[in-house]
């Protein structure tokens, strides 16, 4: 039955449907296959075995009745920072070690009546601050490709999981790159939805203008499927955006002949990028001629967004704190404590000059989908770097420069300021054998031409057939 861990949830629903597999059947294969290898990724850190057969149970019933629902049976996770009702929600901090929600998050209901059965929680680091997945209540996460290496973050958890075949999907959420880091780290299809697409409540404070939530998946229409569940207005989240018109499962489909597509290895900050990571994403970015679109590159000159991301970020997380601050130091993860430190010292001016800049920003971007249909770029400036204890929370040097903090991924959070949707898929890998992510921007509101661009990338350069080293290890 080993097969039915690298099935996709399309797969699994097609042979449900003709009698080939049952839910219980395979969640019971997944649970011993998380048994056997997440010891050595860390991916779950909250097991949910008697709710998943449960689940599993109602779903095989809802076959045998002719009546299932649109992700019936299908294993998913949640991140560990996402209201689950009855199971513990850490955020990957000791201050919320024993919390456990009296509700789901609206996504999480509708992916629970939609039928998913919840396998159960993924790791993250303290409230999804930082690339990499590491906390003082779970320890680290690593990844499927080499053990000594980060799966990204913050959905890391979420990344390792589904590249390890734990489970075909996986939710998780971007602030500045934390489904399009891992997903790139890791090898597997991640998709930021646009700002709003779907809702996002109850939440902790923090993160008010730049959470996407989203899901990581193995292919392209898995996470179409997700999304089509997940997606869709709701009373209690004021930025919640109207009900998309189509499917984007279906959406999705078709040829992209046609497509103005410009290639930037450099968004404007003048940060440095892996020379192999720059090859492998330019080579994938010009083989869209090879399927119909026109290919430029472009060197948009855009402003530097580094500073407002970390004013945003670090400000947003002192304040959602501000009660409990002292007790918050001297629990927090370690390489947090400069951060709060430096965040003490911003003021009101530095707060509001983020959404002037936001404005500009989004005017810049504006003016270059005004004429190209997508943007792609590398999802991140490096491929997987060292999980150590605690950190580092990036390279130290990036093609033989000096890195800082979040300059590796100066890619990915300029989109969380514009709110535009924007995946990552995988396109190849470098020398020692790591993978690395193409991504694949579009207009705000246009996941479906993301997402169409993504399946026809798949379909040429195809990945699920590779699996990383820990499946025999």
């Amino acid at each position: 039955m080993s097969e039915v861990c690298w099935m996709s949830a399309v797969e699994l629903l097609s042979a449900y449907k003709k009698g080939k597999l049952s839910p219980v059947e395979v969640v019971k294969t997944l649970l011993a296959r998380i048994d056997e290898i997440n010891p050595k990724i860390n991916a779950f850190v909250t097991r949910t075995n008697e709710m998943a057969l449960s689940a599993a149970k109602e779903s095989e019933n809802a076959f045998q009745k002719g009546k299932p629902r649109p992700l019936e049976g299908v294993p998913i996770a949640i991140k560990d920072n996402v209201f689950t009702k009855g199971i513990r929600t850490t955020f990957g901090s000791k201050l919320y070690e024993k919390f456990v929600p009296d509700r789901d998050a609206i996504l999480v209901e509708r992916l629970k009546n939609a039928g998913a059965v919840i396998l159960g929680k993924t790791n993250l680091p303290e409230f999804g601050l930082v690339g990499i997945t590491d906390n003082l209540v779970f320890g680290k996460t690593v990844n499927p490709w080499n053990l000594n290496r980060t799966p990204g973050g913050s959905s890391g958890g979420a990344a390792a999981a589904v590249a390890a075949g734990l489970c075909p999907v996986a939710h998780g959420n971007d602030g500045g790159g934390s489904i399009r880091i891992p997903s790139s780290f890791c090898g597997v299809f991640g998709l930021k939805p646009s700002y709003g697409r779907v809702p996002t409540y109850p939440h902790l404070p923090g993160w008010e203008t730049l959470n996407h939530e989203g899901s990581l998946s193995r292919t392209v229409e898995d996470n179409a499927l997700m999304l089509d569940v997940m997606a869709g207005p709701s009373l209690y989240d004021q930025n919640s955006l109207p009900q998309y018109p189509g499917k984007f499962q279906k959406d999705m489909k078709g040829d992209i002949k046609g497509l103005r597509v410009a290639f930037s290895s450099d968004l404007g900050g003048g940060f440095p990028v892996d020379s192999q990571v720059l090859e492998i994403c330019r080579k994938a970015a010009l083989s869209f001629k090879e399927l119909g679109c026109t290919v430029e590159e472009i060197k948009p000159g855009w402003m530097n967004m580094e500073p407002d991301f970390l004013v945003t970020l670090l400000s947003e997380t002192l304040t959602a704190h501000e009660n409990e601050l002292d007790k918050f130091k001297e629990i927090v993860f370690p390489p947090y404590i400069p951060f709060i430190e430096f965040a003490s010292a911003y003021n009101n001016r530095d707060v509001i000059r983020v959404q002037f800049n936001r404005y500009k920003f989004y005017e810049q971007a504006s003016q270059v989908f005004e004429k190209y249909d997508l943007m792609l770029t590398p999802t991140l400036a490096t491929a997987a770097f060292e999980a150590g204890d605690m950190g580092p929370l990036g390279p130290e040097k990036v093609n033989g420069q000096d890195s800082s903090p979040s300059s590796w991924v100066c890619f990915t959070y300029p989109f969380n300021f514009t709110g535009q949707p924007a995946a990552s898929v995988p396109c190849g890998f470098n020398s020692e054998g790591l993978p690395v992510g193409l991504q694949i921007v579009g207009r705000r509101l246009d996941e479906a031409l993301v997402l169409r661009a993504s399946a026809a990338f798949e379909k040429a350069h195809p990945w699920r057939d590779r699996k990383p080293p820990i499946v025999s290890a």
